[in-house]
């Protein structure tokens, strides 16, 4: 079993329920949860969106193959209603592999480690929730130390559910 480290997000919609919806389907078609941290509410990063998102990051024990898992998740992005217009543009759900243990996968269709890790605060801080003192396989730092290093200032905030 690999530790599959994922983040959610989306700006559109009822952003907490499609968390919610996302992370049961999740657990019934990848594998079980065994961490995730609090939800946030950031900024728009890159440019192409409008609106705060939502963003959790979750850690599964699972025993799938690297693509069969990026197609489970583009089949759930799809379900919750994403629709991929364009690059960093608004999406109810987005689901990120981050880390896959600590496989360095280099396919077309997919990158792990996620290559925009250490450029995002939105993603390190609630890594460092989950995952403190794991070590990046390619910078070889942990999430503590990337987040210390990191020059982004957008709000990453805990957010507060409505319930």
């Amino acid at each position: 079993m690999e530790k599959l480290v994922l983040i959610l997000g989306g700006n559109l919609g009822d952003r907490e329920k499609l968390i919610v919806e996302a992370k049961k389907n999740l657990q019934l078609k990848l594998g079980s949860i065994v961490s995730e941290s609090k939800i946030y509410e950031t900024a728009a990063w890159g440019g192409a969106s409008e609106g705060n998102y939502l963003n959790q990051v979750l850690i599964l024990e699972t025993d799938l193959e690297p693509l069969y898992i990026l197609q489970v998740i583009q089949s759930i992005e799809q379900s919750l209603g994403r629709e991929r217009i364009q690059k960093w543009g608004n999406r109810t759900m987005d689901i990120d592999i981050l880390y896959l243990g600590n496989q360095i996968i280099k396919e077309p269709q997919l990158i792990v480690p996620h290559p925009y890790i250490s450029e995002r605060k939105f993603v390190l801080v609630p890594l460092v929730d989950v995952w403190p003192d794991f070590i990046h396989p390619i910078h070889q730092l942990s999430h503590v130390q990337l987040l210390q290093q990191l020059n982004d200032d957008l709000d990453v905030l805990e957010f507060i559910a409505s319930s």
